[in-house]
């Protein structure tokens, strides 16, 4: 038959085995990367220059396992797609989100029996889950400027000078900036901090320059005309342009204007007849028109779009908006807002925002939100990795990336102790907690070894052994610090780790374990004739 694609089955116990054991596998890979004493782990990578990637990183690692039993594959790629769903929503915790879920898979190997309700042991897991990350909220502690520097040093495997580099980009752009991570030309690893309203365009012309020294057109008390319409006659702002050459006033346009439109501008400039520069609207598409949208409220001005059959003939001087200073360079252009600008409608798209952000799945769309949000409320920040080799510069670039998103989470929702101690003090309490039934017992029982999970596997990667460090019963949040080697109030100490992270880690944790542990029968392509027969 044409078209017929043969099948491989396999059901129950049989089949559920060998997606644990695709979970063991990559679960293995990188939970060694874990905690302070972790280690590296070295990939043969075709995506790299050399094809070699050294990292710590726990999503780069899950990203290179491919198995070649296709049941095996598949947990596999279940734990994947966990790690980065994690790493989506937090940006941090995808090795932990790993650990948990090895662990509730082998507690509920352990304690489930041929006649166990699954189902319901399944329910009361997630059920119980929700109870969790609602006690870690509580327990959550807000993030001071003292304590940027500890998550961001304890997410960039303890590494001090990066941790120092970004608390000090966050202490520039302000705690609703945003702060983005590219690759540097050079070794040096450093940062740029931009304050006010950034859009990624120049000048459409090097006729606009005023400042020869910078390659810089810098002006004062401008007036901004935004609009995504082209200007392609110099009669369409004719109107616009009297009152400018008047009073000397100075206009900065970021709009598309054509060849003719520029060259006579730019020649008025120079003469000292106006005092203008154009500028071309940042990006493309539907995110060209969301940031334009932002500019025109950022600087309280008129957006006229074709979008919505604007037309430019019929733009007055109220239309445009006001900043107190602009800096258009070659590449970006800088917009300082005014001091006396009014918040409100600032505040409410902010708001709407924000809420976008948390409807979003994408990284690449919850980036750009976040990069909207910051251009309305607060400042711009960028570092630069830098690196000798390919090699070093990747892995740099990976765990400062992962120590940016634990920042901001933890700005987010806040901090608990780290080193797993979160999740263990809440073990601890199921001790005693009263069960309603036998399934829900069960469902304890699994949560109870899963929490103390994460904290174990850092003490194992540190040839520790936790029921000797923890032989005593100590108060919530005191534990032992790896690193130092000693015991104290591990938030005083500066081991924490972002709320918002442990929650995502331990809700896709469980997410996964339900799918793999309520799975009967798995149906896989057929990579021999052999398999398809079985």
């Amino acid at each position: 038959m044409d078209g017929l694609i043969p099948k491989r089955l396999d059901f129950a116990e049989e089949g559920r085995a060998k997606l644990i054991k695709g979970v063991h596998a990559i679960t293995k890979a990188v939970k060694s990367t874990l905690g302070p004493m972790g280690r590296t782990v070295l990939i043969e990578s075709p995506q790299h220059i050399g094809g070699i990637t050294v990292t710590k990183d726990g999503v780069t690692v899950a990203k290179a396992v491919d198995l070649l039993d296709p049941v095996e594959n598949l947990a596999v790629r279940m734990m994947k797609e966990a790690s980065e769903r994690t790493a989506s929503s937090a940006g941090d915790g995808t090795t932990t989100a790993m650990v948990l879920t090895e662990a509730i898979i082998d507690s509920a190997e352990a304690h489930m029996h041929s006649g166990t309700n699954v189902t319901e042991v399944i329910r009361y897991l997630q059920k119980e889950s929700i109870v969790i990350q609602e006690a870690l909220q509580a327990k959550a502690v807000e993030v001071t400027d003292v304590l940027i520097k500890d998550v961001a040093t304890i997410s960039a495997n303890n590494d001090t000078i990066i941790g120092g580099i970004i608390a000090d980009t966050y202490g520039d752009v302000g705690k609703d900036g945003i702060v983005t991570v590219e690759r540097s030309q050079n070794a040096e690893t450093y940062y740029e901090t931009t304050q006010g309203l950034k859009v990624d365009r120049g000048y459409s012309s090097p006729m606009f320059i005023n400042d020869m020294k910078r390659d810089e057109c810098v002006m004062e008390d401008v007036y901004i005309l935004i609009s995504d319409a082209e200007i392609s006659n110099i009669l369409q702002i004719e109107g616009l342009l009297k009152p400018i050459i008047q009073e000397g006033k100075k206009l900065l346009m970021i709009a598309p204007a054509n060849t003719n439109v520029i060259n006579t501008l730019s020649a008025n400039v120079q003469k000292g007849r106006l005092k203008v520069c154009t500028v071309p609207p940042p990006s493309f598409g539907y995110k060209q028109h969301e940031l334009m949208q932002d500019i025109a409220l950022a600087v309280g001005a008129k957006y006229f779009s074709e979008k919505t059959g604007d037309d430019l003939s019929i733009i007055n001087f109220d239309d445009l908006g006001h900043a107190s200073k602009v800096v258009i360079g070659r590449d970006q252009t800088i917009i300082v807002k005014d001091v006396d600008q009014e918040e409100g409608p600032i505040e409410e798209r902010v708001s709407q925002l924000w809420g976008a952000h948390e409807l979003a799945k994408k990284k690449g769309d919850k980036e750009f939100i976040l990069s909207r949000i910051a251009s309305l409320t607060g400042g711009v920040g960028v570092i630069h990795v830098g690196g000798n080799t390919d090699l070093e510069q990747k892995e740099l670039f990976d765990r400062v990336d992962d120590a940016v998103c634990a920042v901001r989470s933890a700005l987010q929702e806040g901090i608990l102790a780290g080193a797993g101690l979160a999740l263990f003090n809440i073990a601890t309490t199921y001790e005693t907690r009263p069960v309603e039934d036998e399934w829900q017992a069960i469902a304890f029982s699994i949560l109870n070894d899963a929490l103390c999970a994460p904290l174990k596997q850092i003490l194992v990667n540190a040839n520790l052994d936790a029921s000797s460090i923890y032989s005593e019963d100590y108060p919530e949040g005191y534990g032992y610090d790896v690193k130092r080697g000693s015991y104290g109030d591990l938030i005083d100490l500066g081991v924490t780790d972002p709320c918002k992270v442990t929650k995502n880690a331990l809700n896709n944790a469980v997410s996964v374990a339900s799918t793999i542990l309520s799975t009967n029968a798995i149906i896989t392509m057929a990579r021999s004739v052999d398999e398809a027969t079985q």
